[in-house]
């Protein structure tokens, strides 16, 4: 039986504890003061709660009136826990509806650009993903983004570019299991490379072979070295910083004078420039 409680009393109320409205229905206060309303039920033989929302924003008669819905769930036989869950797995699918490939993108962005060491990162990703990949279904729902249309964005590109093309599949396979793991697709990722899209196109190794830059015999450096030396231009200076640090070129390239300490003749390079994010000196 509903009534035990009436608004004042809910409002002057402050010690920590449980005090029953009756129909199942409890206001819970915490130890520091947080004051929430718990509906509590018995199911298969065990006893269960489930939260209606904090005081200030669910007033007593909302309450009760919650507490007389899941009542009738659980005189349905059903439990108002699994209830809430599938009402809520349903409201994500809608959204899903909703939210589309370019949006899923920037949201994906969002989430990790602060785990990018290099802020170029970030634009690649942009980048890759608005010339070859949004064209062809960014305004679709990221729901109903399937391997036709993965192939119809990677396809033209993969014999042309095969690696442009690789990290246009894999940032597509990325954005696609953090919107199925936020509840917005379901199923399995159409860009998967591992026994699906390498049943459909040809392997990278196929379609044009790796070449990798020129690179002088370690023995041959001393002959080499004059022609370096004598060479003009910042690429030419650099590259003789790179070989005489043995650094990466990356690493070069981002260095500036906060780093250096002419007087003592160092470098001291910062942990989040160095690709093991350890300080290097």
């Amino acid at each position: 039986m509903n009534g035990k409680l009436n608004a004042r009393r809910v409002e002057t109320l402050n010690e920590p504890g449980r005090y029953g409205d009756g129909g199942n229905l409890w206001l819970h206060i915490g130890p520091t003061g947080g004051r929430s309303w718990v509906f509590r039920f018995k199911r298969d033989g065990r006893q269960r709660e489930m939260g209606l929302g904090p005081v200030d924003l669910v007033p007593l008669a909302e309450a009760r009136r919650r507490a007389v819905e899941h009542r009738r769930t659980l005189w349905e036989g059903r439990d108002p826990l699994a209830v809430r869950k599938a009402e809520k797995a349903a409201h994500r699918l809608e959204e899903a509806k909703t939210v589309t490939f370019a949006e899923a993108v920037q949201r994906y962005i969002e989430a990790h650009q602060d785990g990018w060491k290099n802020p170029k990162h970030r634009q690649q990703w942009v980048n890759t993903l608005a010339t070859y990949a949004e064209p062809v279904f960014g305004g679709l729902p990221v729901a109903e983004i399937d391997t036709d249309l993965v192939l119809r964005a990677v396809e033209p590109v993969w014999k042309r570019a095969p690696e442009t093309a690789s990290r246009l599949r894999g940032r597509i396979e990325s954005v696609l299991d953090w919107a199925t793991a936020r509840g917005l697709r379901k199923g399995e990722n159409p860009a998967r490379w591992k026994s699906h899209l390498e049943n459909l196109l040809p392997a990278r190794s196929r379609v044009a072979a790796v070449e990798h830059h020129k690179a002088v015999p370690w023995r041959d450096m001393p002959d080499a070295w004059p022609r370096i030396a004598k060479a003009a231009g910042m690429g030419a200076a650099a590259l003789r910083f790179a070989i005489l640090t043995a650094c990466r070129s990356g690493e070069v390239r981002g260095a500036c004078w906060a780093e250096i300490d002419l007087e003592a003749r160092e470098w001291s390079i910062p942990a989040e420039r160095m690709k093991a994010s350890k300080a290097h000196r």
